[in-house]
């Protein structure tokens, strides 16, 4: 591996259920073939039965299991990861952003997360060695995501 490369899912929803950060469930479910890398022909790779095979698996989903606060504003939130017919606990770090009203009075939350999966761990296999010694695509995946919520009631 030579380079990272960003991507994103541009179809996704997360929800947070409860009254209090700390005591809630998170949930969210992904579309798999929402996937944008800004290569068409790399994320129709990714779309594929080599990676997601998005046909058979369109979506991909995580179930939170548990919310620890370590401090005022960091968590780790353990869940359940299902990515196409594997599912696999996995652990993520959440950095609370606080809270605070927009201009309409609503009021919203924000949030930074961040982990790191085995792509290999959820079938996602292929791979290309390199001329020059390596590989082309890494076993590691980080995750990462800012996200922010409005409170709805």
């Amino acid at each position: 591996m030579i380079s990272n490369v960003k991507g994103s899912f541009k179809d996704f929803s997360v929800e947070i259920l409860g009254e209090d950060f700390a005591t809630s469930k998170v949930n969210a479910q992904v579309k798999t073939t929402s996937i944008f890398t800004n290569n068409e022909d790399r994320d129709n790779h990714l779309r594929s039965a080599d990676f997601f095979d998005v046909e058979n698996f369109p979506e991909m989903k995580f179930e939170g299991i548990s919310l620890t606060k370590k401090s005022d504003d960091e968590f780790t939130l353990v869940g359940n990861l299902t990515i196409k017919d594997v599912t696999k606990e996995v652990t993520l770090a959440v950095d609370f952003g606080g809270v605070s009203k927009d201009p309409w009075g609503n009021e919203k939350l924000g949030f930074s997360v961040k982990g790191k999966i085995n792509r290999k761990d959820f079938g996602l296999n292929w791979n290309a060695a390199l001329e020059t010694g390596g590989v082309l695509v890494s076993d590691e995946v980080r995750i990462e995501g800012e996200l922010q919520f409005a409170k709805q009631n």
